[in-house]
């Protein structure tokens, strides 16, 4: 969270400054060595077939190595989020109308929920006025994109 809270102190930048990338990396760098300590690649000398059984944690572990830039993305780019809370409360008011209702009527109400819902989110997310926006689709003037 240390990364977070300098990136959110960095305003009006689009990322981190060169020194405070390094170090982060760095840091990041030293924690995943430290997680090799408890982790260690495992060879199998004789072969067998499919993959390697691993615990969860270790597993865990190995994304954190190969998707560390992606990891780390955010604090290169401002534009991407820290985390998906977003496309949580997204996800949200779906399963809340199916747990209410127990489910949409037809195949086609629930491809009008989701596309209306769709186009509520993408408003928010421009930073719109939903109502207006709404409004404006009655008018032939529809948000695009």
């Amino acid at each position: 969270f240390k990364i977070k809270k300098e990136v959110d102190i960095s305003e009006n930048t689009k990322s981190l400054d060169t020194k405070q990338l390094f170090e982060f990396e760095k840091e990041y760098k030293e924690i995943l060595d430290e997680g090799a300590k408890n982790y260690p690649i495992i060879e199998t000398i004789e072969k067998k077939r499919g993959r390697l059984k691993r615990t969860k944690s270790h597993n865990l572990f190995i994304r954190f190595i190969k998707r560390r830039n992606e990891i780390l993305l955010f604090m290169y780019n401002f534009d991407v989020p820290f985390d998906n809370n977003q496309a949580e409360r997204d996800i949200r008011m779906p399963k809340l109308k199916q747990k209410i209702s127990g489910c949409f009527r037809s195949q086609i109400g629930a491809e009008i929920f989701c596309r209306n819902r769709g186009y509520i989110s993408t408003i928010k997310k421009q930073k719109l006025n939903v109502l207006e926006s709404i409004c404006d689709i009655f008018s032939n003037h529809p948000f695009t994109v």
